[in-house]
């Protein structure tokens, strides 16, 4: 009995799983610790296999390092792609640090290793709601989409546009800080005032010390107003989002 493999198929299966699986591990909410490794290889298998008939092989079946030239590119370019979304995500984490910086909270910092960075109660709440979000709202299935029309922009065999990277983890970047400050701005605007009272209160009166009551009243400011802040991130998510996949269709260009 002679079994006989598709190997150009199953060439195509292997690069395109490969790129998927190293995109998960960076790319949110996919990279959080939460999802068993287990899962994310079936979900980069599952994702491989369909998309394999438009992932083209772009190495000689008989050449084994050609082959595993192009496994590595494969996964040069899903950590590249990953990182280019976790960039993007990363301003709701940001927004909730800002208020943990301003609000006083920072002082508590902890290591969380369930998404292996250290941060704030707010900074890790914030995180925690957007990767809630983009589950409740079907946010990671656009996610996935993008990734599966990268193979049509950026297919099997093309190396990354390294100046067009660049030019997109810039604009993420700036989109961050922008992010960031659109969510956390009004409180750390409120907060800045505060101290300012504080200051012109010692300044009228010092023997009241009322910088003493600083932490106290800037807790009780931030707990109050940070509702404000939690409300806005379903709109600022269901943007991200879009903005990841522009990100992800920019590296092609």
């Amino acid at each position: 009995m002679t079994l006989t493999l598709p190997w150009v198929g199953m060439e195509g299966v292997l690069l395109a799983g490969v790129r998927i699986a190293a995109f998960l591990v960076i790319a949110p909410p996919f990279s959080h610790r939460a999802i068993p490794g287990t899962v994310k290889a079936m979900l980069a298998l599952a994702v491989g296999m369909l998309v394999a008939p438009r992932a083209r092989g772009a190495a000689d079946p008989t050449d084994a390092g050609a082959f595993v030239g192009q496994l590595l590119l494969q996964v040069v370019v899903g950590i590249a792609l990953g990182f280019l979304v976790w960039l993007v995500f990363t301003a709701v984490q940001s927004a909730g640090a800002v208020i943990d910086l301003f609000g006083g909270f920072q002082l508590a910092q902890a290591y969380d290793p369930m998404s292996m960075t250290s941060g704030a109660q707010f900074a890790r709440l914030y995180q925690l709601t957007a990767v809630v979000l983009l589950f409740v709202s079907d946010g990671y299935q656009l996610v996935i989409t993008g990734l599966v029309r990268t193979f049509d922009v950026l297919p099997l065999g093309m190396p990354l546009n390294l100046a067009a990277m660049a030019a997109v983890s810039g604009k993420g970047v700036t989109a961050m800080f922008l992010a960031a400050l659109q969510v956390a701005g009004p409180l750390v605007v409120v907060l800045f005032l505060a101290d300012v009272g504080l200051g012109l209160l010692t300044r009228v009166a010092p023997a009241l010390n009322a910088f003493a009551l600083g932490f106290p009243l800037k807790i009780l400011l931030t707990l109050l107003l940070a509702g404000g802040a939690f409300l806005a991130l379903p709109a600022l998510v269901s943007s991200l989002t879009g903005n990841a996949m522009t990100a992800l269709m920019g590296v092609a260009r």
